[in-house]
């Protein structure tokens, strides 16, 4: 597997295709400060890390609307990839839907969102785009 963060963005894509309650996925630093931002952000219903073998893994259960049975998640997309990384300033932070998105990104003060990171002014590389 090349890239690890797109792996973690499928299986929770076809989680939610298939209405699944709870899904499963290797854990790296990387996709635990993620999956913290999701949950932070309302994203996601609940997180647990399990240290089970040299690499443990993460269950996330995802969040549905009761009435409607629409996923919190609309769109997860992936930008920077191990083959073109996509980089930003502060001062050209993408926007997600006029502001309703979060972009999450990889920055030298760890993984933030991008009104943190606007807020501290630093950039970094952009991760994905979350609606």
């Amino acid at each position: 597997m090349t890239d690890p963060i797109a792996d973690y963005l499928t299986r929770l894509r076809n989680a939610i295709m298939a209405h699944h309650r709870v899904v499963e996925v290797p854990a790296s630093n990387l996709k635990k400060e993620i999956t913290k931002i999701l949950f932070e952000k309302g994203y996601i219903l609940n997180y647990k890390f399990i240290e089970d073998g040299p690499q443990g893994t993460i269950k996330v259960a995802l969040k549905y609307d009761p009435i409607t049975k629409a996923n919190a998640i609309q769109c997860l997309k992936r930008v920077s990839t191990p083959g073109l990384r996509k980089y930003t300033g502060y001062k050209n932070m993408p926007r997600v839907i006029n502001g309703l998105g979060i972009v999450i990104l990889s920055t030298s003060q760890g993984v933030m969102t991008d009104k943190e990171a606007s807020t501290l002014k630093i950039g970094g590389e952009v991760l994905c785009y979350v609606y």
